[in-house]
């Protein structure tokens, strides 16, 4: 019986064991996407949509829970590449600014800043990944 109960619980560790080593590195790897990415937001994004993502009223709009944000990854990801000429209503608040094309940013690029904008700012949404970017330029142009 002692026997039995070693084996179960030896078992179990190795397993956790396991699944902790096999997780750990996808968490790395969202990590150091995010990571890059918010340098990438520091240089490109922060002077319209501010440091807290909360953007500048009637003008910049505000990344924190929108569905533009939250929403379809091909149709943010397009909005970096094109830029946006149109305005957009968020929460009933108009805004105004014209958004210039990203498209200079590599794919790789593109897909950090997105991933670090849809989980930061107490966002939480996949990750954009950049076979996606990929797919969504080759559409675009």
């Amino acid at each position: 019986m002692i026997y039995w109960i070693r084996l179960v619980v030896v078992t179990g560790l190795f397993l956790i064991g396991i699944s902790a080593w096999t997780i750990a590195p996808l968490q790395s790897k969202l990590q150091a996407s995010i990571d890059r990415g918010k340098i990438i937001y520091t240089q490109q994004c922060l002077s319209c949509h501010m440091m807290d993502g909360g953007g500048v009223q009637s003008m910049n709009p505000p990344l924190i829970r929108t569905k533009w944000v939250l929403g379809d990854k091909a149709d943010l990801i397009t909005i970096v590449l094109k830029g946006m000429n149109s305005g957009v209503e968020i929460d009933a608040v108009q805004y105004h600014n014209i958004m210039a094309s990203h498209a200079d940013l590599s794919d790789q690029q593109i897909a950090d800043v997105l991933t670090y904008i849809r989980n930061g700012f107490g966002n939480k949404a996949k990750a954009v990944t950049e076979a996606e970017v990929k797919t969504v330029r080759a559409k675009t142009h």
